[in-house]
């Protein structure tokens, strides 16, 4: 599906958008809906600890407010995401998700640094992108 030759890397969102592992669920909704995102890195410091989905959050919006108030990130984050490196073959990276069933990675830098989360949607836009360089001569030519 991919060639090969190409980088998770290239098409990372850098710099992502991160909870803290404290925040409630109102916060956590409210600040993927703000930057119109479904998926958030949790972060204790520097390091990601963990990753909470829209879908993880949605599941629980129908709590009372108090109860609500006692959930923290760090209750409902899936714990040790899957991570890879910013040299990691797209092609494999995107079989990893497929096969694990998840719909982000952490990407570290070669340090282990973190450096951005590659999500399904980075995946499509990475899939056209590619399709685009490899049709588009012979749309042309048509």
């Amino acid at each position: 599906m991919f060639p090969a030759g190409v980088t998770v890397e290239e098409f990372t969102t850098p710099d992502p958008i991160t909870a803290d592992e404290k925040m409630t669920i109102d916060d956590l909704q409210r600040l993927m809906d703000r930057h119109g995102i479904r998926h958030l890195p949790v972060v204790r410091g520097e390091t990601v600890v963990g990753v909470i989905s829209d879908r993880d959050v949605r599941l629980l919006s129908g709590l009372s407010v108090a109860e609500k108030y006692q959930v923290r990130a760090v209750d409902i984050m899936a714990q040790d995401p899957l991570t890879v490196t910013a040299s990691a073959q797209l092609g494999e990276v995107a079989f990893a998700m497929s096969e694990k069933k998840v719909g982000s990675v952490i990407v570290n830098d070669a340090d282990g640094r973190f450096l951005g989360i590659f999500t399904v949607t980075d995946a499509l836009n990475a899939l056209v992108e590619i399709l685009r360089r490899g049709i588009a001569p012979a749309v042309r030519a048509g």
